[in-house]
């Protein structure tokens, strides 16, 4: 059996075929999509997963102090595993299902961070671009000035020899 280092191309590449012969053989696109487009952020709970959670509810919480309290909790469950995995290599799958909870608990909490990093990545953005664009204006009105003085001077120099 041969395999390919690439897939092979979609099927619909044969409506392009005549192309460069003709380029009005192509099909037109598709016409756009009419309505509003929304953005559901709404994060599932960690409940609703059938997941326990290990961090308290409700919208006031403290993320950094949650994240450093279950990082420790991870990492005291992963010495509690390699020391029952020397002494009662048995009994390992509930001290991996307490790391699974608690890693699932660090994804949710994280993820529940990221529309936050959205917005303040948007700020930061927009605001660079302002920057650039306030830098930008003050170079154009530092060359439209020694353009004007350039202007100036060759003004007086042929006013200087007009005279003569």
């Amino acid at each position: 059996m041969a395999t390919s280092a690439y897939p092979p191309p979609p099927p619909f590449y044969r409506l392009y075929k005549d192309y460069e012969q003709d380029p009005s053989s192509a099909p037109e696109p598709p016409p756009p999509i009419d309505g509003k487009y929304e953005i559901n952020e709404v994060l599932p709970s960690l409940e609703s997963q059938g997941i326990r959670q290990l961090y308290p509810k409700g919208p006031n919480i403290d993320f950094k102090k949650e994240l450093r309290t279950l990082n420790r909790e991870l990492q005291l469950h992963i010495l509690e595993l390699a020391d029952i995995l020397v002494e009662r290599p048995s009994q390992y799958a509930r001290r991996v299902e307490d790391i699974s909870v608690i890693f699932q608990n660090l994804h949710h909490l994280l993820n529940s961070l990221r529309p936050h990093q959205a917005r303040a990545t948007l700020i930061h953005m927009l605001e660079s671009q302002i920057q650039r664009r306030k830098q930008a204006i003050e170079d154009i009105k530092q060359r439209r000035e020694e353009a004007q003085k350039l202007l100036g001077e060759s003004l007086l120099v042929l006013d200087g020899s007009q005279t003569n």
